[in-house]
């Protein structure tokens, strides 16, 4: 039942669609094909696509390149100052066990103030590198929006000209 009304729909608009009469007797509108529009159309593309290729997807690319090279140092930081915690926790254990050979209620106190500081260790090293990945995370997408923005603007802009150009020799050359 749908497909019987959207086909008559079609048809009617088709029907009630303006044909106009060009010089050589031919009928031109919105439905009828020019070849050589197609053509041109086709020509400017391909024109477009290559400009895109040469000029913009280089500049995209190398930004992105760029910016994972810069988080993966972030990345190496993060890793190196986990390593260095660990390197702390280890020594402040050391330091635990001489501790409890000098006196047995040192000890208690000592191991408490190690847990202690241990778990804030860890935890401002947990967050820090989730507030690093976080953070990576989304300058990542923000590039990437930005990098597709400035390709849809700069193939919105080449659009145009090309169209205005060819505009421009269709109206001279008529």
């Amino acid at each position: 039942m749908r497909k019987a009304v959207s086909v008559a729909m079609v048809g009617s608009v088709l029907a009630a669609a303006p044909v106009f009469a060009q010089e050589g007797g031919e009928t031109a509108g919105p439905l009828v094909g020019n070849g050589g529009l197609v053509i041109w159309t086709l020509v400017v593309f391909g024109l477009l696509l290559l400009l895109l290729r040469r000029f913009a997807w280089p500049v995209v690319l190398g930004a992105v390149i760029e910016r994972e090279k810069s988080l993966e140092a972030q990345l190496a930081d993060a890793a190196r100052n986990r390593a260095e915690a660990a390197s702390l926790l280890e020594e402040q254990k050391r330091l635990l066990a001489e501790a409890r050979t000098a006196a047995h209620g040192m000890v208690a106190d000592a191991k408490g103030m190690a847990d202690k500081e241990r778990a804030v260790a860890l935890d401002k090293t947990k967050l820090e590198q989730e507030e690093l990945l976080a953070r990576a995370r989304r300058e990542i997408v923000a590039e990437r929006d930005r990098a597709v923005q400035e390709l849809r603007r700069e193939a919105v802009e080449l659009s145009l000209a090309a169209a205005s150009k060819l505009a421009e020799r269709s109206s001279s050359g008529v």
